[in-house]
């Protein structure tokens, strides 16, 4: 097995998550950009899987590595399902989330507690040095918080409550999101795949 992973992604955030979800796994992580990869990707599927595989290939293309990409998204059902895969998008791909998030508190004002469902959505591709293709996905239920609460995470999390924990993913641990997580979960899947293909170097 390549003893690299490179996931696809500038994302600082992202990358610590990553990291360390994949700790276990005894590989080197890199991003795009410590593997001295730089390639403009067009992201133009139409569900998350897609848009994960456009990137991974993209990248396996100039990598001899196992490749890792994702794609999420925050889907609000009162917003019929947006921003969805538009979620790094919404408003514009430089527009702060502070700003997103303001945006859709402003969208849900005056909608009940029961009406502001929602769930975070993440697909995982993997390209493997033999050319293989793997897709996980996984979700993680909630609903649109009244106002942006916590310091940790990044993107939607200060605005997406966990009923359960009684706070946003903004205020969990590092620990506690990365259990319950879409992205977590659907790494940990990826990770179970990844293990059923022992010998995955190009030749």
């Amino acid at each position: 097995m390549s003893k690299r992973i490179v996931f696809a992604t500038g994302n600082a955030g992202k990358m610590k998550e990553i990291r360390m979800i994949l700790a276990d796994m005894g590989m080197e992580i890199l991003s795009m950009k410590e593997a001295g990869i730089q390639i403009d990707i067009q992201e133009d599927g139409n569900t998350y899987e897609e848009n994960a595989l456009i990137k991974a290939r993209a990248i396996a293309s100039a990598s001899r590595d196992i490749v890792l990409a994702d794609d999420s998204g925050l889907e609000v059902d009162a917003l019929d399902k947006a921003p969805g895969i538009h979620s790094a998008r919404y408003l514009g791909e430089n527009t702060p989330y502070s700003v997103k998030n303001a945006i859709i508190l402003k969208h849900l004002e005056g909608v009940p507690k029961e009406k502001r469902t929602a769930r975070f959505v993440c697909a995982i591709a993997a390209v493997l040095p033999d050319g293989k293709e793997l897709t996980t996905r996984a979700t993680i239920e909630g609903r649109i918080a009244y106002e942006e609460k916590g310091g940790n995470g990044f993107g939607y999390d200060p605005i997406f409550y966990v009923p359960e924990f009684g706070r946003t993913t903004a205020e969990l641990t590092e620990e506690e999101k990365n259990q319950i997580s879409h992205r977590g979960k659907a790494l940990q899947l990826m990770k179970e795949e990844l293990g059923k293909h022992e010998n995955i170097d190009r030749e």
